[in-house]
Order: C-alpha cells, then structure tokens, then sequence
C-alpha cells in the first residue's frame, strides 16, 4: 500500500493528461479503428473548447481569491473556492482535462480510446483528488464537508 500511496499528488495533472493522450495516440496505432465524421471533428473541438475554458475558469477562480492552484500543495490553500464554475464541480481544472482527453479520443476517432479518459479520471480521483480533498479537510474542516455535500466531485 506505500507505494501506492507514494503516488499521491506526484504527477502533475497536466503531465498526467499529455502522458494518457500519448497512450491514446499509441492505442490508435496499435489497434486501428478508424470511424470519424466531419460531425464528430465538429463535437470534438467544442468539446476541446469547452475543457480549456473550463479548466482556465477554475484557475482564474483561484487566482481572484489569490490562494494556491499548485496540484502538488494543496495544504497551501488560503481560501475555500465555491464560486463560479466551483458551484457545478469541485474539480473543474481536472473535468476540464478530462474533457480534453474526450475530445482527443473523439479526433482519433478509434472506439477503443474512449476507455483511457476514464482510466485518468479513476486515476485523477484516487491519487490527486482525493488527497487533495483530505487536506482541504484539514484546514477548512465544517466548510469543506458542507460544500462537499452541496457539490459534486465531477458533475
């Protein structure tokens, strides 16, 4: 269970996100599946458009309120963010990603991509969401397990 635990916060989120496109783009190649339409192309970039500006709406959130968006210190947190897109998810940065992931999974058009977004929200939640939250327990205590019941971890 240590080296598991181990790999708590350590990758950073965006790191993470290019390191599972990469397998995608390997899984594309290595079982090609081919089924892309000039709709699915549409979808994807807005799905794309969607996850970028989602994940930067959640940045700018923190930065108003001037407290930490470094995925590796969340003990640094000054303030509990629940404004804007904070109502909706307590995770826009990393729906956001995930969104983003989709959206490559959609451009690849290759059916058996789609597994890997969802193997880096299982993975995102286990080592970086759920530490993350652990300590944000910590130092905001009745707060954070308020908004916890108010709002979901994705959507």
């Amino acid at each position: 269970m240590k080296i598991i635990d181990a790999l708590e916060l350590k990758i950073p989120p965006p790191l993470l996100m290019l390191f599972f496109a990469t397998a995608m783009y390997m899984l594309d190649i290595l079982l090609p599946n081919n089924s892309q339409t000039s709709f699915h192309t549409a979808f994807a970039i807005a799905l794309l458009i969607f996850g970028v500006s989602f994940a930067l709406s959640g940045i700018y959130s923190f930065r108003q309120v001037k407290t930490t968006a470094h995925p590796s210190k969340p003990e640094r947190a000054s303030s509990l963010v629940t404004s804007g897109v904070y109502k909706i998810t307590r995770n826009p940065m990393y729906l956001g990603l995930f969104c983003v992931l989709m959206a490559w999974a959609i451009i690849l058009g290759n059916v058996y991509t789609f597994i890997v977004p969802f193997i880096f929200a299982f993975y995102i939640s286990r080592f970086q969401i759920m530490p993350e939250e652990r300590a944000l327990e910590g130092i905001f205590g009745d707060a954070f397990t308020a908004y916890k019941q108010k709002v979901r971890r994705w959507i």
